[in-house]
């Protein structure tokens, strides 16, 4: 059997370090290809012991031969494409968001289908951003295979690359995976518009008062459960093109700031949040992905609050500089 040798682009992202940490607890040795050279967050979710396992590239995705030499030189025989402008820097650079989010996702996939030989799939991230709230049925929940219609530029990015994997399903026969997470939490989330609920609990830590800019009720995936799904589809031998929404832990904000109080008492009064909803669906059918990897991961809110909230502490007493 071939051994497995991962790339992570976008790794030093929390998706990315919860992976890179998935995979070296497996006693893996992962590659990480990404812009930034600071390990940071996978500092704060594996240590410094378990990072000498990781292999570091720096590299910008908008460049195809950086990317394909990374591959080369490192045998890669799987891919997981992470890299990506989020919303708010989307929103103030359009055009870079475009060239990251867009182009950097057709490199990823045209270096792949030059080595199809040797990578069988892409898996890359979507996002639930590619739905206005409008898209979902009565019931507020999102169908498998529903069409969206994003509001932001970051979705319409990520909606074009949808449209990029299936194409290139079609024409090259390289197989792909998206996946759409939405409000996704845990130790290293602390950017972008739906890190507020992480960032809440960093402040429960600190005795800190904290306003969550949005409330309503949501679905909330565990960084540790998205971490393992991607590695999941990864190494399933699915053979398409799809895109599959995640599904996580259906809760209001106000169930959400309870959990986080249940765990940091000295909290209870300091987290407060909008009454307004975030402009996207509540729920997401995920059943189909089944099929494809089997049970889908799932850490119930409390405990993966719970978690989330002992590691902060744990590095609040340590030398380890917590986020901002």
């Amino acid at each position: 059997m071939v051994a497995e040798r991962f790339l992570i682009t976008g790794a030093l992202g929390c998706i990315g370090a919860w992976i890179v940490k998935t995979l070296v607890d497996e006693g893996a040795e992962p590659v990480v290809f990404d812009r930034a050279a600071d390990p940071r967050r996978l500092r704060l979710v594996m240590g410094d012991a378990a990072l000498s396992h990781v292999q570091f590239v720096t590299g910008d995705i908008t460049d195809l031969a950086a990317l394909e030499a990374a591959l080369d030189a490192h045998a890669i025989n799987r891919v997981i494409h992470l890299a990506a402008l989020q919303v708010p820097f989307c929103r103030a650079d359009p055009p870079r968001g475009a060239l990251v989010n867009v182009v950097g996702t057709v490199n990823v996939f045209e270096a792949v289908a030059r080595r199809r030989d040797r990578i069988p799939r892409v898996v890359y991230a979507s996002s639930a951003a590619v739905y206005d709230a409008a898209d979902a049925g009565a019931d507020g929940s999102v169908a498998h295979g529903a069409s969206g219609h994003p509001a932001t530029l970051y979705g319409v990015y990520k909606q074009a690359n949808e449209g990029t994997a299936r194409v290139y399903w079609r024409d090259a026969g390289v197989a792909s995976i998206g996946l759409r997470p939405y409000i996704v939490y845990g130790v290293g989330r602390d950017q972008g518009m739906t890190s507020a609920p992480t960032r809440a609990m960093l402040a429960a830590v600190r005795g800190q008062s904290f306003h969550i800019p949005f409330g309503g009720r949501a679905d909330f995936h565990y960084a540790a459960d998205v971490a393992r799904t991607f590695v999941a589809c990864a190494r399933s031998g699915y053979a398409g093109a799809e895109i599959f929404n995640l599904s996580g832990s259906l809760a209001t904000m106000a169930e959400l700031v309870a959990a986080i109080e249940a765990v940091a008492p000295e909290a209870r009064g300091l987290l407060t949040f909008a009454p307004e909803a975030l402009p996207f669906p509540q729920e997401y059918d995920a059943a189909p992905l089944s099929d494809v990897i089997g049970h889908l991961p799932h850490t119930p809110l409390a405990e993966a609050v719970a978690e989330t909230v002992g590691r902060f502490r744990q590095l609040a007493h340590g030398s380890l500089a917590l986020e901002p």
